[in-house]
């Protein structure tokens, strides 16, 4: 017998009906939004804020973005880039605080051939990563599991931040 894995939360992702109407930049649009929680910005500094990744590879799969809307990350000044490298070192220790990773990936996709999603607005992922975290799942099927959800995940990284 084949196992199942239900996912049925992804199925308005996959049929477009989850999909915010947002105008233009989508980043543009969460670093103005009057709802942080809706929008999954976790934190805001001065020059960046962090938001979950609505479709996570892992638990706690931040996006640092700036609120310049710049393609690549040498059109960001400096004071700008301090900003997102202290903003980077703080999302490390909430997730290490909350998850107790066991390494990290921190990345950044620019441009399209890239594989950037949004490759109009420069971004950095930092992605939690344990020993187990690629599994048979992952081998056999090419399927991702993520144990935790997004309200949760939120909750707890905004309850570690300060700490």
């Amino acid at each position: 017998m084949n196992p199942i894995l239900w996912t049925p939360w992804r199925m308005p992702y996959l049929t477009g009906e989850e999909k915010k109407d947002y105008e233009g930049c989508v980043f543009c649009a969460k670093s103005s939004a009057d709802d942080d929680a809706s929008e999954y910005v976790v934190v805001r500094s001065e020059h960046v804020f962090v938001a979950l990744n609505s479709y996570p590879y892992n638990n706690g799969h931040l996006l640092i973005v700036p609120y310049a809307h710049v393609a690549s990350v040498e059109d960001l000044p400096p004071d700008v880039l301090t900003d997102l490298m202290q903003t980077l070192n703080k999302a490390l220790a909430a997730l290490r605080r909350i998850y107790n990773p066991d390494a990290f990936n921190i990345g950044a996709n620019i441009g399209s051939a890239a594989g950037a999603g949004i490759p109009a607005h420069f971004h950095l992922h930092v992605v939690p990563r344990w020993q187990a975290d690629v599994g048979f799942i992952t081998v056999v099927s090419g399927t991702r599991v993520v144990p935790d959800t997004l309200d949760t995940t939120y909750r707890r990284l905004r309850e570690a931040w300060d700490e």
